[in-house]
């Protein structure tokens, strides 16, 4: 006379976790329960995925454009261009040339890399020293 698989199952695991252990062996795989003292670890990423979700945080973050102090363009000039190209206020405006004066560098807009583009063209072709990158 022969065991057969869920037969052992109930005897190996006494009459009160026969219907536990007769399920477990005969359903689905279930990868999320453990043995009795058996601890199961997180699953772990790979480095494909760290870096693919790297990649993604990467793309996510905006551009900006910075504009540098320059040694030629008065502050006044800095202010008016400021406002014509963006739309600022004279108090926004004074605050970012005041910003570019003092700590050497303002960012005064962000976006689409395309826009980035666009508004450090526009600010070259008023005379001013301006970059793009990512924001931080």
């Amino acid at each position: 006379m022969g065991l057969c698989m869920r037969d052992a199952v109930r005897i190996a695991a006494g009459p009160a976790g026969a219907n536990q252990a007769a399920a477990r062996a005969t359903g689905p795989l279930d990868t999320t329960a453990a043995a009795p003292g058996v601890r199961m670890s997180a699953p772990q990423a790979t480095p494909e995925a760290v870096e693919a979700t790297e990649i993604l945080e990467a793309e996510d973050r905006p551009w900006v454009t910075v504009v540098w102090d320059d040694p030629v363009n008065l502050m006044h000039y800095v202010t008016y261009i400021f406002q014509k190209l963006f739309g600022y206020s004279k108090a926004k405006a004074t605050e970012l040339m005041l910003q570019v004066h003092n700590e050497g560098k303002a960012v005064v807009s962000s976006g689409s890399r395309d826009r980035m583009e666009h508004d450090v063209q526009r600010l070259h072709a008023a005379g001013l020293w301006a970059t793009m990158q990512r924001d931080e």
